[in-house]
């Protein structure tokens, strides 16, 4: 690309969902619903769970660590577009679009690990039940959230350093309502083949271990499952696990749908929307998936309830 067309640019603009104006009032009505009951039911989990001192168990350690993680990531792209949506204003910083990539790269594959985490714990508890609280320590259940932590960090600055090198043209348009790493790299003048493919290996390494560690937990949990004599045991296993396995399917399941959609369509709107399924929808789902299926969950989140309205 012509050097005249590079420039040093100090930010980007967020095309949003929409350029139609009469629609930005409903958009903001709706993503500013959609952030508060991300927020409400993630932030009830949580305390709900520390309340409870049943519920001081793995698995639920880890289902505040990954509620903490859905406020985040929901925290990190909404409340920007809304600011946007009042003032009219599309632009967002350099530093600023570089700092959501990170934190959107960060709690994603956060998020990653720690359902290959939860797995992990709903294998122990069901493969090994006698042996499982020797095996799920808290050291143990600890060093596994800062671990996932660390390479996530790790991750999420190996993608903005790729960025800091970059040059980028004037006038950058984000076809998203926020700055989403692979839509960032599209946009700038410099040659990204390098860029692309030590992408394409972390993504591998650091996606691709975990999707396979689930796989793996379930397909132990599947195999003594199905050793299991009676019928009420095997309901009661698979029952355990069914929130999770949920959670799993809509994670997983959303970024495929986002992948395809950038894969097989040229509309950067449709593209959009389709972000908001991964970027939004399950964070806003996690909470009642956890809730509705779990019968202590519910008995947790009564009693918080009853605790709350009686102050």
């Amino acid at each position: 690309m012509d050097p005249t067309n590079q420039t040093t640019i100090s930010e980007f603009l967020l095309l949003g969902l929409t350029d139609d104006p009469a629609l930005q009032s409903l958009i903001f009505s709706l993503f500013l619903s959609m952030c508060l009951v991300t927020f409400l039911g993630n932030l009830l989990i949580i305390l709900a769970i520390y309340s409870d001192s049943h519920l001081h168990t793995p698995m639920y350690f880890f289902l505040c660590n990954l509620s903490f993680n859905d406020i985040c990531i929901s925290m990190t792209t909404i409340p920007k577009m809304l600011v946007n949506i009042l003032t009219g204003d599309q632009s967002i910083t350099y530093t600023g679009c570089l700092t959501q990539v990170a934190f959107v790269m960060l709690s994603s594959y956060w998020e990653n690990f720690l359902l290959a985490v939860m797995a992990y714990d709903r294998s122990v508890a069901i493969c090994h039940p006698l042996r499982y609280t020797v095996i799920m320590k808290p050291c143990l259940c600890i060093l596994l959230v800062l671990i996932s932590l660390f390479v996530s960090i790790t991750d999420a600055l190996l993608h903005t350093l790729l960025l800091l090198r970059l040059s980028f043209c004037r006038d950058p348009e984000v076809p998203q309502f926020f700055c989403e790493f692979a839509q960032v790299i599209k946009l700038s003048c410099s040659d990204t083949f390098t860029d692309n493919v030590i992408i394409l290996i972390a993504v591998c390494v650091f996606a691709g271990v975990p999707f396979s560690g689930i796989i793996f937990s379930y397909i132990h949990i599947v195999s003594s499952v199905l050793r299991m004599p009676s019928s009420g045991g095997k309901q009661k296993a698979f029952s355990t696990c069914g929130s999770h396995l949920s959670v799993v399917c809509l994670f997983y399941g959303t970024g495929a749908g986002v992948y395809i959609s950038s894969a097989v369509s040229d509309s950067s709107k449709k593209t959009a929307v389709a972000s908001v399924m991964y970027s939004v929808v399950p964070q806003i789902l996690n909470p009642f998936i956890y809730s509705l299926r779990n019968r202590d969950m519910k008995v947790a989140l009564r009693n918080l309830m009853d605790r709350i309205i009686s102050l």
